[in-house]
């Protein structure tokens, strides 16, 4: 039972660490090398999307996407995508696609010539199923050391999430020493009652056998 108990609380912390990874603001410095849009049939990876944008049609299985990709310092490249949040999650309230795409379009450079930018996002790159984080803000940075600042809203909500929960399990402590451990109480001191009871009663039973036996 212990075993059952720590794993599901192993793959609950998972799961909550992996939404926030996915969902919090995470800001990289590259440089843009170009910007385009694709029409994408929606599959299996929908759940990777977001949603069409503000005022489009809202039953469709395929759009067109805005997509901006880059090269980082290092060399490597990563693609992102440029999509409305609108009103849905994670809360964004991301419209300015098009506003995006043209900043980004305007700050696009060569190797020879680069300019850096940092560019917020949220999400994870996956080249198997196709899933590209999704950029909500870009703007220009001094060089590609250039620091993207101390994530306080980040910082804020973590801290937030975690007094949240410290605050419910304080809560379901004294809930349990008050109303469910006192029950448990009872009841297993009801069963033990009940087995000394059984036990006593065999033992008198085996005790009237025993006269018999004698005879």
């Amino acid at each position: 039972m212990t075993y059952l108990k720590w794993a599901f609380w192993t793959v609950f912390w998972v799961f909550v660490a992996a939404f926030f990874h996915y969902t919090l603001p995470q800001n990289d410095v590259a440089r843009i090398t170009d910007t385009y849009e694709k029409r994408i049939d929606f599959g299996e990876n929908s759940i990777f999307w977001a949603s069409p944008d503000v005022g489009a049609d809202q039953t469709t299985v395929n759009r067109d996407v805005f997509f901006i990709q880059t090269r980082r310092a290092n060399g490597r490249i990563m693609v992102y995508r440029n999509e409305d949040t609108g009103w849905s999650w994670p809360p964004y309230f991301k419209f300015d696609t098009s506003n995006l795409q043209a900043e980004a379009a305007d700050l696009k450079s060569s190797a020879e010539a680069p300019k850096w930018v940092a560019i917020k996002h949220y999400g994870w790159r996956n080249e198997f199923l196709s899933i590209f984080p999704n950029a909500v803000g870009v703007r220009q940075v001094s060089g590609p050391d250039a620091g993207t600042g101390v994530p306080w809203l980040n910082i804020i909500i973590l801290v937030a999430f975690l007094a949240l929960c410290l605050a419910v399990w304080r809560r379901w402590r004294r809930f349990r020493a008050a109303r469910i451990d006192p029950v448990m109480d009872d009841i297993q001191q009801g069963l033990d009652n009940a087995g000394d009871s059984i036990s006593e009663r065999q033992s008198r039973f085996k005790r009237w056998l025993g006269t018999w036996r004698a005879k």
